[in-house]
């Protein structure tokens, strides 16, 4: 077996350093920031909507069910600082503005299909196990 692979019950024998609450604490990591910027849900989805072509604000806002302006707004600039995605503005009136991904950017969609492939291939079994616990709760047993 190979160095750090662990062998206890319920492991899922993930080989390497894996504690995340070392993010937190090693001196000028900014893992966290990272992580918590691109899964964001409206990240998310506009990573995935900009893989496919470039698009425009309200273009944006038309496919993201839910999102509100200022939210993306903001969600596009922290995208934008981070260097995921670029923003072109035309010198047209009225003013056009696109938005692409980056090398860097284009670097996630792979990761964002996987974790969107896992998700529909096991949504099945979380929602079984979501009635499950609600069961549970339902009939007063301990959650732990």
């Amino acid at each position: 077996m190979e160095e750090g692979t662990s062998t206890s019950p319920g492991s899922c024998d993930v080989t390497g350093e894996t504690d995340a609450l070392q993010w937190d604490t090693r001196e000028g990591c900014e893992v966290r920031q990272i992580l918590d910027r691109i899964a964001d849900k409206w990240s998310l989805m506009v990573i995935s909507l900009l893989g496919h072509r470039t698009l425009r604000f309200t273009e944006l806002k038309r496919e993201i069910d839910g999102v509100s302006q200022r939210m993306l707004t903001v969600t596009l600039r922290h995208l934008e600082r981070d260097g995921l995605i670029e923003r072109t503005v035309h010198p047209v009136v009225p003013p056009r503005v696109d938005y692409a991904l980056t090398d860097l950017g284009c670097g996630l969609i792979e990761t964002i299909q996987t974790l969107v492939r896992w998700t529909e291939g096991n949504q099945e079994a979380i929602i079984r196990a979501r009635l499950a616990f609600d069961q549970r709760q339902n009939e007063g047993a301990p959650v732990s």
